[in-house]
This record gives structure tokens, C-alpha cells and sequence, in this order.
């Protein structure tokens, strides 16, 4: 059986998640992994019995043995150095989302791995969803005629809605409804965004980090299809690490509705009421069985590198998707359409958006 030595940098929780799988597989010869937090990285070593454990990822880049790496870090601007030393020094990469924090940023990502037959992919894990790949099915198939919208509303606990919005300033839109819109635009292919409007509400996550609570945004497909996707991570605090999904999607010769919350599994118990457990994404490890959708994907990463297949997600998509959601962005923000691609103009009024957003940030 051919096997490789992958690492993992980053083993906060996505890390944590790739890492325990990766030292699991039979595809894997050796496990490296790397942690700026030396509390964690021992935590992890014990779990996964690495071959190394580093605090600095320049080790990972300059061991020629290496030839896979998951990159999992925060915050989320060190994804793009990062990934770039990596695929410099000729390693395959899974990069968690967002591909990149600016457009010029994903473009040489993209251009170094293509440059260098790397695969290289996004960690857009919905993909590996079941319901997902059911619904994917069902519009390929004809099952649902001619598509003609689709709805997606995903929300997340104010708890973990904190935790992401702590460290960085990211949109709900960039943050959770990229995980729909790349799976919407999959199913959809191969169909185009070509107009993109958006909305926001604030409430509790304003004065966190500046952000809305909630953000719609409908997106125009260049055959007529109409999408419209909710994000938000304003959800009582209740639910540990959860994720409340719902997806519609209509056609001229029939429908389908996906009821992704998870809610068939509740914990009752005197101290701590009723819960929902198991959260609906990334997924968790419980005993022998992966519940979710994380430990595939990082597994079928491995197998494409192994059996030379094409990665799920290109990093051309990934970089449709950020386009779309930065769209998003520009739309809540300047309250009309924004078309795309995203002409000078938007690109001009998105970085004076960076610009003001830094300097409140100080």
C-alpha cells in the first residue's frame, strides 16, 4: 500500500479534527504536526503520536520528506504565507477557508500550485455532507426539472459566533454562508453568479467585532437560477457548537427540503437541561465512527494526492466563492446590487472598506 508523511499546522479544533484522522489511516507512513500554542501541541501529541511535534511551521516546510499539508491555523490572515511557503517547497495543500484574506492573495496560491502540478484544494467540508451530495444528486439527475431557487439558512450559537469573531474581522457572509454558497454553486454548475445583493442586521455581535448578526444575500445565476442564503451566529448560547440548517430547493417538476439541525439527537439531563450534542459541521470523533463530514474530507484529500485525482473543491472555485461573498460585503454595505466579476469600481470601494474596518479596529 503507498503511504505518505502529511502534516497538519494548526491543531486548534479543525486541526485537532484532521489530525486525529490522518494518525488513523493506513494511507498515512508518518504524522508530523505543528502548534504555536505548546499546551495544545502536547495535547494533541498524546492523542496522535506524531513522528514531530514543532511549534514553528518552517520545520514542516523544510522537511523534504513531507509531501502533504493541512493547513489549519488562525487567525485567518496567516493562511495565505503560510500556504505559500508550503506549495513553494512542493507539498500538496488543504487550506481551511477562506482561500485567501485578498483576491491577490488567492491568485498566487493558485498559480504557484498550478505551476508546480500541486494539488492543491479549500476546506469547504460540506461537500462531504450526505444530505449535500443527495441534493447534488437529485438536481443532476432531473429528479427536480429545471431548477429554479434555492434557499439555504444557517446559524450558528452566539458562542461560537464569539469565538470566530474574537479573531477576526469577518463577515457572517465570509465566514458562514461560504460554506453554502460553495456547495450551492456546485450543485448549480455549470452555472455562473453573476449579480449579488445583500442585507444585514446587528445585534448582539456589534459591539464584539463590529459585525452583523445576520446577513441575507440573494445571488443571480447566469441561467435564471435565484439563490438566497442567511448566515448569521447570533443563537442563544445553549446549543454547544451548533449549527441550525435548513435548505430548500424548488424546481419546475418538484422540490427538496434538507433539515440539517441535528436535532434528532437531544441530551436531556438534570444539570444541564435538554442539549443538542453533536454539532452538524465540522463533525466529531465518537469512538470508532468520524459524525460529520470533516474526517472524509480529509481523508479523500490523501486519496487524491495518491491515486493523482482531481480535488473536490479547485481553488479557482474557492476564489468565485470569496468573490461572491466579498460582493456580499460591498452590497450590505453600500445597500445596491453589485455585479460580477467585480468591476474596478467595486474592487475600489472594497479596499477603502478594508481600510476603515483596520482603522476602527485600533
Amino acid at each position: 500500500m503507498k503511504q505518505v508523511e502529511v502534516a497538519v499546522i494548526g491543531t486548534g479544533w479543525c486541526g485537532g479534527i484532521r489530525a486525529e484522522t490522518l494518525s488513523k489511516s493506513a494511507l498515512v507512513d508518518k504524522l508530523h504536526i505543528c502548534e504555536i500554542r505548546p499546551d495544545r501541541l502536547e495535547e494533541v501529541r498524546k492523542l496522535t503520536n506524531p513522528a514531530t511535534a514543532t511549534l514553528d511551521y518552517q520545520d514542516i516546510v523544510r522537511n523534504p520528506d513531507i509531501s502533504v499539508v493541512y493547513i489549519c491555523t488562525t487567525p485567518e490572515g496567516t493562511h495565505y504565507p503560510i500556504a505559500r511557503d508550503c506549495l513553494k517547497a512542493g507539498k500538496h495543500v488543504l487550506l481551511e477557508k477562506p482561500i485567501a484574506m485578498e483576491f491577490w492573495e488567492a491568485d498566487e496560491l493558485i498559480k504557484i500550485a498550478r505551476d508546480n502540478g500541486l494539488k492543491f484544494t479549500i476546506g469547504y467540508s460540506q461537500r462531504f455532507n450526505p444530505k449535500i451530495a443527495y441534493a447534488k444528486k437529485k438536481i443532476a439527475d432531473g429528479t427536480l426539472g429545471r431548477v429554479v431557487n434555492i434557499m439555504v439558512s444557517r446559524h450558528l450559537s452566539r458562542n461560537l459566533g464569539k469565538k470566530i469573531a474574537s479573531r477576526v474581522r469577518l463577515s457572517p457572509a465570509a465566514m458562514e454562508s461560504t460554506h453554502d454558497l460553495d456547495f450551492v454553486f456546485w450543485m448549480l454548475e455549470p452555472a455562473n453568479p453573476v449579480r449579488v445583493y445583500s442585507q444585514g442586521a446587528y445585534g448582539y455581535m456589534k459591539d464584539i467585532n463590529g459585525s452583523y448578526d445576520t446577513m441575507w444575500t440573494t445571488v443571480t445565476m447566469d441561467n435564471g437560477v435565484l439563490v438566497v442564503i442567511g448566515g448569521g451566529w447570533n443563537l442563544p448560547p445553549s446549543y454547544p457548537n451548533f449549527c441550525a440548517t435548513w435548505i430548500e430547493i424548488t424546481g419546475t417538476e418538484g422540490a427538496l427540503f434538507l433539515d440539517d439541525t441535528h436535532r434528532d439527537k437531544w441530551l436531556n439531563t438534570v444539570d444541564e437541561g435538554t442539549r443538542f450534542p453533536m454539532s452538524t459541521m465540522p463533525g466529531e470523533q465518537v469512538d470508532h465512527v468520524f459524525a460529520g463530514q470533516m474526517g472524509p474530507e480529509t481523508i479523500h484529500f490523501l486519496e487524491c494526492v495518491l491515486r493523482d485525482r482531481p480535488v473536490m473543491v479547485p481553488p479557482e472555485h474557492a476564489r468565485m466563492v470569496m468573490e461572491c461573498y466579498r460582493a456580499a460585503d460591498l452590497s450590505a454595505e453600500i445597500g445596491e446590487p453589485v455585479d460580477l466579476p467585480l468591476s474596478n469600481r467595486s474592487l475600489a470601494l472594497l479596499a477603502d472598506m478594508t481600510e476603515a474596518n483596520k482603522r476602527n479596529a485600533e
